[in-house]
């Protein structure tokens, strides 16, 4: 994997490569940023530029033996951990190579739930077990067998428990030229222990408009498809392609209508939008959600009148210009205390969508929220914004 290959990033990118030139090269590195970022990517493609044999400028040659085995993630001193679901005590990472190379492969922007699907994990909660870090520090006890460095990059140090401190010593005091690449999402969930041996590098969510373009460029997105989808990943890579697999259209008009059924106290149109809604899938549920709290956030930066802040496409813009304008007859769709009541029951409506919620009764129920809140202007106790 090249640097070339990985959306954006470009201050991480040369923050990188000037470590490799300038030989300021920590054996130890927690790369830290949320998923979809592209973390594990550039982690791999920092390495394969450590051990390529014709550097460039700004990235590996692509074209050595070393570069061709980093690509097919077969380098002999390329290593890799990572949470599984193990059906026994004595599994590691090495019984899951196969399906890790196919998932990384296939998806640079791996996240932990495309990661189960490459595996049967039925009901089995992922980790990195006390066999795997003994794994670990038996492959690390040898020297590099034909580049310069030998690597592991551990992925998702998050999911080692307390077995992880079994490897403090072999990360203080590595064997020459051994680096240790940890990707991690979450800080506070990794061993402090660990944490305070790593040198600390933090890769940001992606732009709004890298994703759109990637999605343009890339995916052959229509604009229109591609801007909604950038919008509604929230900077996350790996949640836009997702969504691509799915029924990523239509998620304005769908909310919209919904919005207006609910605004007009409609009964009958509530339960036959509600059965429509719960034919469209799991995926397409979640993703719809997402989009209205996201569409509701950017109402709420209008009626604070932080317009230049506001990132929705021509279409959506003028309607939630519409929503918060005041009418000649003194009313609103959405004021700033029904907006956040909203985002409320979207955001528990997509927690429990996720926990396979019966879809005909949530959406119902959330929709009788919502004619609550916007017809009946009855806010919950404890929504209301108190301006300074």
């Amino acid at each position: 994997m090249q640097f070339k290959d990985i959306v954006g990033q470009h201050a991480v990118k040369h923050r990188l490569i000037n470590s490799v030139v300038e030989n300021r090269v920590s054996h130890a590195q927690l790369f830290l940023g949320p998923e979809g970022s592209g973390s594990l990517a550039l982690a791999v493609a920092y390495a394969q530029y450590l051990c390529c044999e014709d550097k460039q400028p700004n990235d590996s040659c692509g074209v050595c033996p070393a570069c061709r085995k980093y690509q097919k993630l077969m380098h002999p001193d390329l290593h890799f951990s990572y949470p599984f679901f193990a059906k026994d005590k004595n599994d590691t990472a090495l019984t899951f190579i196969e399906q890790w190379r196919d998932a990384l492969t296939n998806q640079p922007y791996l996240s932990l739930d495309a990661w189960r699907g490459y595996l049967d994990a039925e009901n089995k909660q992922a980790n990195i077990n006390i066999a795997e870090c003994h794994q670990i520090i038996k492959k690390l006890s040898l020297k590099p067998f034909e580049s310069q460095y030998k690597v592991l990059i551990l992925w998702l140090p998050e999911y080692l428990d307390k077995e992880g401190n079994a490897l403090l010593k072999i990360i203080e005091e590595p064997q020459p030229n051994t680096l240790f690449l940890l990707v991690a999402q979450n800080q506070d969930q990794i061993l402090n222990t660990i944490l305070s041996r790593t040198q600390l590098i933090k890769i940001p969510a992606l732009s709004y408009a890298d994703i759109e373009q990637y999605l343009v460029d890339e995916q052959n997105q229509p604009k229109n498809t591609a801007a909604e989808v950038a919008y509604l990943s929230n900077g996350n890579m790996a949640e836009a392609l997702a969504m691509l697999q799915h029924d990523a259209k239509g998620y304005h008009n769908l909310f919209v209508q919904w919005l207006r059924i609910c605004y007009g106290n409609k009964g009958i149109e509530v339960v036959s939008f509600v059965d429509r809604l719960a034919k469209i899938g799991r995926e397409n549920q979640k993703n719809f959600l997402r989009y209205g709290i996201s569409f509701v956030r950017e109402c709420c930066l209008l009626l604070a009148g932080a317009d230049d802040l506001v990132h929705l496409p021509a279409q959506e813009l003028e309607t939630a210009r519409k929503m918060v304008l005041v009418n000649e007859k003194g009313r609103q769709v959405m004021d700033i205390n029904a907006a956040q009541a909203v985002i409320n029951e979207l955001e528990k409506a997509h927690y429990h969508v996720e926990r396979n919620a019966n879809p005909k009764i949530l959406f119902l129920d959330v929709s009788l929220q919502i004619i609550k809140f916007i017809f009946f202007k009855t806010i919950p106790a404890g929504t209301h914004y108190i301006p300074n």
